[in-house]
């Protein structure tokens, strides 16, 4: 039988990394085909999930299993509901275009792909793992390489000539933060499994018994903090968040794409898949908590951005506060604020992903990233100075983009239940829109500078070819919502009618919300 398109996406960067091992050290070029080829595989196959994923139908599809330890109920389960494909889709335009950047990397080539090729076969696996024990595996598999990618090609973060941090504490600082969130999900995930008499790590068949036999609401008030804390780490969620801005600082570009694109959407992908959805309970009394973190994410991590100089440490701020959003939209458990969290996961990650791609391309141009010593940029490279305004115009939730739908239904569906929070949302996109607009301005408008007369454009349809699919990504999905949404939907509802009865709607009832004349958001 033809292999399911999960097991599709997983095995393409899979076997492209195994490849890498074979081929010689001289021979980059070729070693750079088999990362685009590979990557570019993953990306048919999760546009062909998001195509023909049935929605009618909801649950789970392309299902692929293959049992490994009977006796311990552990075996590869693979499989995507609404959720799982669109953060599916974003991991691999993300991948794809990080491959086109990482075309800048000239030393170590091999070794460089190979380690870029399993963190993207983590993140996949994490995905569409069904199954709890190799969702651990592939999410700690998505961790580990990141100490080599940042640590060997990575920067330092100096100012002025002088280094604050180097990239081998960076590294390390990462490493810890977030190996120690995955033990405590570890301890959360083992209990889960002791506690629930099923001996099976399978996601669905503990589904389906929690649904007739739910856990006892005591071990549920006590798993669920361990969950969302050690997964919440990698969210990343205040005050354990600090790993993350240097960590996009100091790792190379295209490592930093998926650092802030996908890597971060981890923790709240694991909370909505695991922590919620198995304990309702727990969710219900621990979920309030989360939603007043979520307002430090969002305003604090606004306001250190803002008073940042460091082009990347201005963006890596800016994604511990975007998501807040995120976890906000996730804490609300509405259907529209829920849908928004997904849709913002996936438009935060082309946003990010975005932004530190051409963040890379100005520094290999002049060689900073202190925006005081930047300026004029637009005379020498317009095409990046374009693209940049597109991506600060995303990010600050300007009408057109994805964001700006994602914000607005997180806004929408949370005001009900969290007001204060949603204002103080609200608030964050106000200062957003301050400190983009000066990244802009400070980096490519004002007089030109003579010592940056040698940069050069990205001039070739290649080198075009990664900002032009980001952007075109958040254009067409912020312009017409409604096949996403209409994805999202499909499985937000069955999940917050199952853990939070009454919250949901009717099946069939449509969400009408006016986004702008004459576009809507229509999800039936």
């Amino acid at each position: 039988m033809p292999i399911p398109l999960s097991g599709l996406i997983l095995a393409a960067p899979a076997l492209g990394a195994l490849a890498l091992m074979v081929v010689p050290n001289r021979r980059h070029a070729f070693v750079r085909r088999i990362a685009v080829a590979t990557t570019s595989v993953s990306l048919a196959g999760a546009i062909g999930a998001m195509v023909t994923y049935h929605r009618a139908s909801g649950g789970y599809q392309h299902e692929l299993a293959v049992p490994w330890i009977r006796s311990l109920g552990i075996g590869l389960h693979l499989g995507m509901d609404g959720i799982s494909v669109v953060l599916v889709l974003l991991h691999a335009l993300c991948a794809f275009t990080g491959v086109l950047i990482s075309y800048a990397i000239k030393e170590r080539v091999k070794e460089y792909y190979l380690f870029y090729l399993l963190l993207i076969t983590g993140v996949f696996g994490v995905f569409l793992s069904l199954d709890l024990f190799f969702f651990y595996f592939f999410y700690e598999m998505a961790v580990i390489p990141m100490y080599p990618l940042i640590g060997i090609w990575g920067s330092d973060v100096k100012e002025r000539g002088i280094v604050r941090f180097s990239k081998e504490y960076a590294a390390m600082k990462l490493t810890i933060y977030l190996t120690l969130g995955a033990v405590v999900a570890l301890t959360g995930l083992l209990w889960l499994y002791a506690a629930s008499g099923a001996r099976t790590f399978d996601l669905v068949t503990l589904q389906q018994r929690f649904a007739g036999t739910p856990l006892d609401p005591s071990l549920q008030r006590a798993i669920f903090p361990l969950l969302a804390v050690g997964f919440g780490v990698i969210a990343p969620m205040w005050p354990l968040h600090s790993w993350s801005p240097i960590g996009h600082a100091a790792a190379p570009s295209a490592v930093s794409m998926l650092h802030a694109g996908v890597l971060m959407k981890l923790g709240s992908y694991a909370i909505i898949r695991l922590a919620v959805t198995l304990l309702p309970e727990g969710a219900a009394v621990w979920l309030p908590w989360l939603a007043s973190l979520c307002v430090m994410n969002i305003i604090y991590g606004g306001f250190v951005a803002m008073a940042q100089k460091d082009l990347k440490l201005i963006i890596g701020y800016s994604s511990s506060s975007h998501m807040g959003y995120v976890l906000l939209g996730v804490a609300c458990l509405t259907p529209l604020a829920l849908d928004g969290a997904v849709m913002l996961m996936f438009a935060h990650g082309l946003m990010t992903a975005l932004a530190f791609a051409l963040i890379g391309h100005v520094y290999d141009q002049t060689h900073t990233r202190w925006l005081p010593d930047l300026g004029g940029l637009a005379h020498q490279i317009p095409f990046i100075a374009g693209c940049s305004v597109a991506a600060a115009m995303a990010s600050s939730g300007l009408p057109g983009f994805a964001n700006f739908v994602a914000e607005l239904l997180v806004f929408l569906g949370g005001w009900d239940r969290y007001p204060v929070q949603i204002a103080c949302g609200v608030f964050g996109v106000v200062i957003t829109a301050v400190y983009m607009l000066r990244v802009v301005r400070g980096t490519f408008f004002g007089e030109s500078k003579r010592q940056f007369s040698h940069a050069r454009d990205a001039a070739t349809p290649f080198a075009r070819l990664p900002y032009v699919v980001l952007i075109l990504a958040l254009f067409v999905t912020g312009s017409w919502p409604k096949p996403m949404l209409s994805l999202i939907d499909a499985s937000v509802r069955p999940l917050i009618e199952r853990v939070a009865p009454g919250r949901g709607r009717p099946a069939g009832e449509p969400i009408t919300v006016l986004i702008s004349t004459p576009v809507s958001v229509e999800v039936r």
